[in-house]
C-alpha cells in the first residue's frame, strides 16, 4: 500500500500527525459494516442485513463509491459499447453525472437513444427537458447541492446542457486524454464557471472510469464540505497535515485501524480504500453521528439525516473499470456465494467481532 506521508526533511521537525477523537473508531465501524450490507445484498441474503439501527434506518451511500448505484449506472453506461470516441464518452459521463439521476438520463435515452457526440441536438434536448420541467418531474438528484449560475432566471439544466456543449466544443475530452494525473484532469474541469472544487472533484472522479482516463485515485483528493464536518468530528487536531493530508493519512493507516478495531475488512475485492472512498467515508459518518452522537455538532451543526432506507429492488452484480482487475474475483466470489445459498437462512452472524457500533462519547481515543 502506498505510503501518503512524507519523510520529514533533514533539518526540519516531524509532522505533528492528527489527533483522533472519541469519534474515530465510529468511522471503522460504518466503513466495515456498511460494506458487509453491500455484501449480503449482492450475495443475496434475505433482510435484515445488519443489526446497527442506524444503517437499518437511513440511507447511506457504499463504503466504496464505485460501488453506489449511480456509479454502478454510469460504469455500465460507460462500457455498454466497444470503442467509442472521446467526444461521445465525455458527453455520457457529462450528462448523466451533471443530473445525476438515472431516470433524467433514461428519459433523453428513451427519446433521442444513446447520445453520441456527433449528432447530439443540445437544443432538442433542453426542449425535452423543459417539457418534464413544467410537468414537475424532478430532473436533478438531491445528492448534489448544484449550483443555479447566479441570480439569472435562466433554468439550471439550461445552463449545464450549455456547459457541456462549451467543453465540447473546447475540445476538452482530448485534453483530458493528454492529462498524466488525475490533479491535471481535476485543473482543467475547475477552470469552467459554476463547477467549483468539489463537483470538479467529482467529475475527475467519474471520467477516470471512463476510458479517457486511468490514473492512479490515490494520487488526488478534494475534501467536500461533508467530510470537512466528519473530519471536525473524528479529530480533535488535524495537526500538520489538513484535510486532504488527513485523507491520505487514513488511507495509509487503514489496515492497522481496521485489525486495531477488530473488523475483518478484505476492502473491494483486495482493492483497498482509496482517498474519495474515505473523503466520502467521512461524508457519510457526519450523518450517521448525528443519530449515535447527537451532542456532537461538528461544523456544519446538522441534527437530522432526511432520507429513510428504502429497499428498492436487490442489488445487480456488480462492475468496475476493466483496469482494475477485480472481474475474475468477483465472479468466483459470487460462484462461492451461489454454491451456499441452499445453507443460508434469513438471519446471519456479523462478520465483525465487535457486537455493537462504538457509541462512547467520553474522551479522546
Amino acid at each position: 500500500m502506498t505510503s501518503f506521508a512524507p519523510p520529514a526533511a533533514p533539518g526540519f521537525a516531524k509532522r505533528s500527525p492528527p489527533r483522533p477523537s472519541s469519534i474515530y473508531p465510529v468511522l471503522w465501524h460504518f466503513a466495515c459494516e456498511r460494506h458487509q450490507i453491500y455484501l449480503r445484498r449482492i450475495a443475496h441474503f434475505s433482510p435484515p442485513w445488519t443489526t446497527d439501527p442506524v444503517l437499518s434506518a437511513y440511507k447511506f451511500t457504499n463504503t466504496f463509491r464505485a460501488a453506489d448505484r449511480v456509479s454502478q449506472y454510469l460504469i455500465r453506461v460507460l462500457y455498454s459499447e466497444p470503442h467509442l470516441d472521446a467526444d461521445t464518452i465525455f458527453l455520457r459521463t457529462l450528462l448523466l453525472k451533471v443530473f445525476n439521476r438515472i431516470g433524467t438520463w433514461e428519459r433523453v435515452v428513451d427519446h433521442f437513444g444513446m447520445p453520441a457526440a456527433n449528432d447530439f441536438s443540445f437544443a432538442e434536448c433542453q426542449s425535452l427537458l423543459d417539457r418534464y420541467r413544467r410537468d414537475n418531474i424532478p430532473l436533478y438528484s438531491a445528492a448534489y447541492i448544484m449550483p443555479s449560475g447566479g441570480r439569472s432566471s435562466t433554468p439550471k439544466h439550461h445552463m449545464h446542457l450549455h456547459l457541456i456543449r462549451q467543453m465540447l466544443e473546447d475540445h476538452l475530452p482530448d485534453k483530458l486524454l493528454a492529462t498524466t494525473s488525475m490533479g491535471d484532469a481535476y485543473h482543467l474541469l475547475l477552470a469552467y464557471p459554476t463547477l467549483g472544487p468539489f463537483l470538479s472533484f467529482q467529475y475527475t472522479i467519474d471520467l477516470n472510469y471512463t476510458p479517457l482516463m486511468n490514473h492512479l485515485e490515490g494520487d488526488f483528493v478534494v475534501a467536500g464540505p461533508g467530510a470537512l464536518d466528519g473530519l471536525s468530528k473524528c479529530f480533535i487536531t488535524l495537526g500538520d497535515y489538513g484535510p486532504e493530508g488527513t485523507i491520505r493519512w487514513l488511507v495509509d493507516r487503514q489496515q492497522e485501524e481496521f485489525s486495531r478495531y477488530s473488523h475483518d475488512f478484505d476492502g473491494l475485492w483486495g482493492r483497498p480504500l482509496q482517498p474519495i472512498d474515505v473523503q466520502n467515508l467521512l461524508c457519510e459518518v457526519s450523518k450517521y453521528t448525528r443519530i449515535t452522537h447527537p451532542n456532537v455538532t461538528g461544523r456544519m451543526g446538522r441534527k437530522r439525516i432526511k432520507q429513510r432506507f428504502r429497499v428498492t429492488g436487490e442489488v445487480p452484480a456488480p462492475v468496475f473499470p476493466p483496469d482494475w482487475g477485480l472481474r475474475e474475483r468477483i465472479d468466483s466470489w459470487l460462484r462461492a456465494q451461489a454454491s451456499q445459498v441452499q445453507l443460508r437462512t434469513p438471519s446471519f452472524r456479523l462478520t465483525t467481532k465487535r457486537k455493537e457500533p462504538p457509541y462512547d462519547n467520553e474522551g479522546p481515543v
